[in-house]
């Protein structure tokens, strides 16, 4: 079968990539290698698969129509995961057309090339931030928008409705993944856990609030990854809309963990990895315009789980993150933390490993908060 993979020099682009191939897949990766954030990083992931035979990278804009238009005429996909965007930041704010081009034109550009060259499916990056302002949250509501947190992350909405557009007027099934945290080894470095990490082997604190006790969702890349190839093999007919062609669909739906993870409980599983202490620096809570704090320790069920029976165990996670961490940063680890510390923050041991989220395909939905984002 031969896949495009849009953002494959990005985290989570790298190992669907990856996925593909062990396999058996043929893979087209593209990539604009952006600096949003360091683009060593991004060439880094791209040497882990540029030399398999069975992947071939172009370096190319999504908002680029010709080109895109190019790609699709002469590679024939038989499946597309759309991963790539620019991620949100200052940068996005005073410069929101350097984010809209990618984000909103590239995706109709996605949309044109699936419908345009008979690619059935198109499964794509949407955002668990389309939550975002919501005081009352009905995840199993695929409609349910909000607020949301960012200039980009916004952008994640009218995607989400053009894609039900183009699946009912032209019979294009798509999949919208509203990702929550995701975390693992290669991850963003602008992401909080890879924050705390760095903080942590630099002796600075990690900021918390409401002394480390406010949850977090947050899942593992592997399962991530599962989920994702889950959504390509979902036959149409078992979620199809009755107002779409027949054989077609346009869903969007949750995909993460759905057992929050205490922010404790995650120093304590980076201490043990890292072998230092950590000094947490209290913070006040963030409020919205409305006076409901953004972080709360409401709970987030995925609607989507992975393939796999069970999900990563934190304490492992977070050790192969950690491991990747400092071999690609050239940096050793320090002491083990004391004894008191770890017994103090282990004092319910469940609460370290993320329970078993990754059931066979649709759950009900709760509500919750996350830390960091996910491409």
């Amino acid at each position: 079968m031969k896949v495009l993979v849009t953002g494959a020099a990005g985290f989570i682009g790298m190992h669907v990539a990856q996925a593909f191939l062990a396999r058996g897949d043929e893979v087209v990766g593209i990539d604009d290698l952006s600096d949003q954030y360091e683009v060593a990083l991004k060439y880094a992931r791209l040497s882990r698969i540029q030399s398999h035979p069975r992947f071939r990278f172009l370096k190319m804009d999504v908002s680029d129509r010709p080109a895109v238009n190019a790609c699709f005429a002469a590679n024939g996909f038989e499946q597309v995961v759309h991963l790539a965007t620019q991620a949100g930041g200052g940068r996005a704010v005073s410069h929101p057309r350097e984010s809209a081009q990618p984000n909103l034109v590239g995706f109709i550009n996605m949309l044109e090339g699936c419908r345009q060259h008979g690619v059935p499916h198109m499964v794509y990056a949407s955002s668990s931030n389309v939550y975002s302002g919501l005081r009352q949250m009905n995840l199993a509501s695929r409609n349910l928008h909000g607020p949301s947190a960012s200039e980009v992350e916004a952008h994640k909405m009218p995607n989400e409705l053009m894609a039900q557009t183009y699946s009912r007027l032209h019979g294009l099934a798509t999949t919208g993944l509203r990702f929550f945290t995701v975390y693992g080894p290669w991850g963003r470095p602008d992401m909080a856990y890879y924050g705390f990490t760095r903080a942590l082997l630099a002796g600075d604190p990690i900021p918390s609030t409401h002394g480390g006790a406010v949850s977090h969702g947050l899942t593992y890349v592997d399962d991530i990854v599962a989920g994702i190839l889950q959504a390509l093999r979902l036959p149409s007919r078992t979620m199809a809309d009755e107002r779409a062609h027949p054989g077609a669909q346009a869903r969007v739906l949750n995909i993460g963990s759905h057992d929050p993870v205490r922010l404790l409980d995650f120093v304590a599983a980076l201490e043990n990895a890292v072998g230092r202490e950590a000094e947490l620096k209290m913070m006040p809570m963030n409020f919205d315009d409305a006076g409901v704090p953004v972080d709360t320790t409401l709970q987030r069920q995925p609607d989507l789980v992975g393939e796999r029976r069970s999900t990563m165990p934190l304490a492992e996670g977070v050790q192969r993150f950690v491991h990747w961490y400092l071999g690609y940063h050239g940096l050793r680890s320090g002491k083990e933390p004391s004894a008191q510390r770890r017994a103090a923050v282990f004092e319910d041991p469940s609460s370290v490993q993320m329970m078993p989220a990754l059931r066979s395909l649709i759950s009900r939905s709760t509500q919750g908060q996350h830390i960091g984002g996910a491409h």
